[in-house]
């Protein structure tokens, strides 16, 4: 049927393609027998165009071309003719697995299905004799439930909403006052609760047990000893040795001490105090050696319990070029140097919560109709909106004063005081100190005012200065048996080895057992009579 031609491959062998004259037959074998021989000699030669024709060039080479533009319509006719044989793309079918008949009739058991196909659902069974029916059912003999203290909740409704009783919920929030305050106990705590057995269907179940963690180093459990309720205390070993956390500066001093261990929230606090004292950015080197003391507390249970900053120094070639430790003072906890000498440092505060309308300067009056001087600040409030004092102070005018209305003057110390206007009335009188953020009047429109707004100066060796322009700084100093304390605690933290606080907690000596002894080490060296 096709004449075989053989292609030889050299060093340079071309391209091997397949021509019409490889598929189509000799002229002689395709010639009908009988037609006359100028119709035979026509066939051939169609035959031998059909054969010389390269119906299958190189679609890569001469683009655009004849040749090409016949090599892409044998593609599409090709293609074409496979689309038309493609059998497609089907699933392909397999048999489900019967279940055995057990498992078959276990899941038809459990089926939703109709009737007729077998199910049990909705076929109703008359009761025979042997059913009686009973007065009421059964119920359990105990119940365990656990709640959760939320925020804003009490224990007491945390006990009610658990279905404990009334007088049982009062006995066991007695109890417990009684080791630890109710409002100490913190959100988020999981409270265990057995209930008991009830002897009537309308009244509470007694309280079997209530067991509860009441404080970081004591369980509390609350069991029934007969008709009454017992608390015992179970204290837990913890371990208060501060974490002190040691390491040089390097090219970040926040990334360092966190690679170190510290906790993000002492780092931040650890920064605001080195800046109040130098310039975080310059001041320190590389170089530099930072020691963070916080406040660290683990319990044997394995909690832990993160507290405040307790320590914040920088060291500088094994000199000490800050301590600063947080000191309780009677208004407050409050950062000392070394030396006993506490300063706090503020911005300019607000005495109201209000936007500024009319600032410091020269202005038109809006009443008199003329430009003066405004020596202070307005601020946009309603009328009995309270005003708070922007910081620590003696009250050395309180009452009208012209223009001004009601009005109130705090003296600050340094040669610094505060004034303000307007006022509907005054909380304060003359001569009370007051601290920064009490409430010392409410806003009004008294005096020269077109509504109600705070006028607010601020005054530095009496005359008037710009409010906004002005820091206030308080010192303190430390003297007699509080600055003996202050440098004991002082010694105490800096004498804590770094990662001591991560170390095991051993348990008491009480708590060790003896390891049982064998029966023939109980024997051994007795003699028998």
């Amino acid at each position: 049927m096709f004449q075989q031609r053989e292609q030889l491959f050299g060093a340079g062998a071309a391209t091997a393609r397949l021509s019409m004259a490889d598929a189509l037959p000799s002229p002689a074998a395709r010639a009908p027998a009988g037609k006359p021989t100028a119709a035979r000699e026509r066939w051939a030669h169609v035959l031998e165009i059909i054969r010389d024709t390269n119906w299958t060039p190189d679609l890569g080479t001469n683009i655009g071309s004849a040749e090409w533009f016949r090599g892409l319509a044998t593609l599409c006719l090709l293609c074409t003719g496979a689309y038309a044989v493609w059998p497609g793309i089907h699933p392909l079918g397999a048999a489900a697995m019967a279940p055995a008949p057990v498992a078959r009739e276990e899941l038809r058991s459990q089926m939703i299905m109709p009737m007729a196909f077998g199910s049990d659902t909705g076929r109703a069974m008359a009761a025979t004799d042997a059913v009686v029916a009973l007065r009421q059912a059964p119920e359990r003999p105990t119940i365990e439930l656990a709640a959760v203290i939320g925020r804003g909740d009490s224990f007491m409704r945390v006990m009610q909403r658990a279905g404990v009783g009334g007088g049982d919920a009062q006995s066991v929030a007695n109890l417990v006052s009684s080791v630890v305050p109710l409002s100490d106990i913190r959100d988020g705590t999981r409270i265990d609760i057995i209930l008991g057995r009830r002897f009537a269907r309308n009244q509470p179940r007694p309280v079997e047990s209530i067991a509860f963690r009441a404080r970081f180093d004591m369980n509390v459990e609350i069991v029934r000893a007969g008709s009454s309720l017992d608390l015992v205390q179970k204290p837990i070993l913890v371990d208060a040795t501060p974490l002190r956390i040691r390491g040089t500066v390097g090219s970040s001093l926040y990334r360092s001490a966190r690679a170190a261990g510290a906790p993000p929230r002492a780092i931040q606090a650890y920064l605001q105090t080195l800046g109040s004292q130098m310039s975080i950015g310059s001041d320190i080197r590389a170089t530099d050696e930072f020691d963070i003391i916080v406040d660290y507390k683990r319990a044997a249970t394995g909690e832990v319990e993160m507290g405040e900053l307790l320590y914040a120094g920088l060291e500088r070639s094994g000199k000490p070029r800050a301590q600063m430790l947080r000191w309780k003072t009677g208004s407050g906890a409050q950062w000392f140097e070394a030396s006993g000498v506490g300063e706090e440092r503020g911005e300019f505060a607000r005495p109201v919560n209000g936007a500024i309308t009319s600032g410091y300067g020269s202005r038109r009056h809006p009443i008199l109709g003329f430009r003066r001087m405004h020596s202070g600040l307005d601020f946009r409030a309603r009328s009995g909106t309270p005003i708070h004092a922007t910081a620590d102070g003696v009250v050395n005018y309180a009452g009208r004063k012209g223009g001004y209305g009601n009005f109130v003057r705090i003296a600050h110390g340094g040669n610094l005081a505060s004034g303000y206007g307007h006022m509907s009335r005054i909380a304060v009188s003359n001569g009370t100190r007051v601290r920064r953020g009490q409430v010392i009047g409410y806003v009004g429109s008294t005096g020269l005012s077109t509504g109600p707004h705070l006028h607010y100066e601020m005054y530095r060796g009496g005359r008037a200065v710009d409010p906004s322009s002005v820091k206030f700084t308080t010192r303190a100093q430390l003297s007699g048996s509080e600055l003996a304390n202050f440098r004991a605690r002082l010694k105490q933290l800096q004498g804590v080895t770094p990662g001591a606080a991560l170390q095991s907690i051993a348990p008491p000596s009480s708590a060790a057992t003896a390891e049982p002894k064998r029966e023939i080490e109980r024997i051994a060296g007795t003699t028998i009579a």
